[in-house]
């Protein structure tokens, strides 16, 4: 709540800002009688919707317009206040330049005075707008086109050591799904349907089933009860499961309820959630093991995680798949590990936003994770990160659209591999 108290004012000084800009200039629907209704109705009907969305009940496809309206409106209003920025330096140059011009000079530039007054540039202005269209047109189409718009990416997964009753299985990976942030129940149940008609053996959840809160789930519990597989459905909490951005993270008895909750919904879905634990997998008497840990992430994010614990008694397993939520547990704690062969994980959602297509991919998120999306491998240990199923935040996806993954266990060394 407070990052949203703290945007609001952001975004009413930017309204100030702007509304004064455009009201200096020449530009003719700005300078109409209309404009300021206009302007400050918008805004003030903006944030009453926030503060109905924070205070009382609306229906979960009211809340998430008027979110979507509120994300745009301040990134669209801060890449304008960013060009308008640029013009008022240049302002704030001519000035200090003809503070201290000697007199005489200043007599010379009588004549061009007029044309050299400090003003607004109508240029920069006008030029600010079609800028600021750029993000405004992206980031409506993501939310159009991207939140929803699932792609099932196939991976093969090399192991030596696989034994022969489990070469070809399949495995399908879903993370992040963030019911919280769902408003369209036709679309999720479509993606669903998706990872469904891979027909895998197994399937594997990597964390955050909710943003916040277990009651997030109650519309879309149906339609994610139909995720099974021959094999099993094994889960694993991520950061956001924990309920800490919204109780704190100090202990309190709501916080527990609720952590209760999600993960009484992960039984309710028949989904094995492994809580630093693992499951012994068997196929024709081969067998392989399933390991799974609570949330381990660097930095300010939770360390629920006990990977020891979650490995007790399975030193004599030949394969050992991990289900860990954040990928940066792979570099903190995996890799010392050198019998766990495969991690599987999420949480990066890629930012939402960047590149990725077959031999090139980027997003501003790999600044801050070094693996990010895809497949990564260091000796003789793996690591899958997918981009998530769901959103959280910007209520879209630009370039980095959601994942299904669906892998396929080979025995044998990769070939692409020399």
């Amino acid at each position: 709540m407070k990052v949203i108290v703290i945007t609001t004012i952001l975004l009413l000084l930017l309204d100030v800002y702007i509304y004064t800009a455009l009201r200096s200039t020449k530009i003719r629907w700005a300078k109409s009688a209309s404009f300021p209704f206009l302007w400050w109705g918008y805004s003030g009907l903006l944030i009453l919707g926030i503060i109905c969305s924070i205070y009382f009940n609306l229906r979960l496809t009211v809340r998430a317009i008027i979110m979507v309206a509120f994300f745009i409106s301040f990134v669209t209003k801060f890449v304008y206040m960013l060009a308008l920025l640029v013009d008022d330096l240049r302002r704030g140059m001519i000035w200090l330049k003809r503070l201290f011009v000697p007199k005489r000079a200043k007599l010379t530039e009588n004549a061009d005075k007029e044309s050299d007054r400090i003003s607004r540039s109508e240029f920069l202005t006008k030029s600010g707008i079609v800028i600021a269209a750029v993000p405004f047109a992206g980031l409506s189409w993501g939310i159009i086109s991207g939140a929803y718009d699932y792609k099932v990416r196939r991976q093969k997964i090399y192991l030596p050591n696989l034994p022969k009753a489990f070469h070809g299985i399949k495995i399908v990976q879903l993370s992040d799904i963030h019911s919280g942030s769902f408003y369209n129940k036709k679309a999720v149940l479509g993606g669903v349907e998706m990872a469904m008609a891979e027909k895998a053996d197994l399937v594997f959840f990597t964390g955050d089933l909710v943003n916040n809160l277990a009651s997030e789930m109650v519309n879309y519990q149906s339609i994610f009860a139909r995720i099974n597989a021959p094999l099993g459905v094994f889960s694993v909490l991520g950061n956001h499961d924990y309920g800490d951005y919204h109780f704190g993270k100090e202990p309190s008895a709501a916080k527990a309820k609720n952590l209760l909750e999600v993960k009484g919904i992960h039984q309710t879905l028949g989904w094995d959630l492994l809580l630093n634990e693992n499951r012994i997998i068997k196929v024709d008497n081969e067998e392989i093991g399933i390991v799974g840990v609570e949330n381990w992430g660097k930095g300010r994010f939770p360390k629920y995680g006990d990977l020891n614990k979650a490995l007790q008694d399975t030193d004599n397993l030949p394969i050992k798949l991990l289900l860990s939520h954040d990928p940066s547990h792979w570099r903190g704690e995996v890799l010392d590990h050198p019998d766990i062969d495969v991690m599987f994980s999420g949480h990066t959602h890629g930012m939402q936003f960047g590149v990725r297509a077959e031999h090139l991919q980027w997003s501003p998120v790999q600044y801050i994770y070094p693996e990010w999306a895809g497949l990564y491998r260091e000796r003789q240990q793996q690591l899958y990160v997918n981009v998530g199923f769901g959103f959280l935040g910007y209520p879209g996806r630009v370039g980095i659209v959601p994942e299904i993954t669906t892998f396929e266990l080979l025995r044998g060394n990769d070939p692409s591999i020399s």
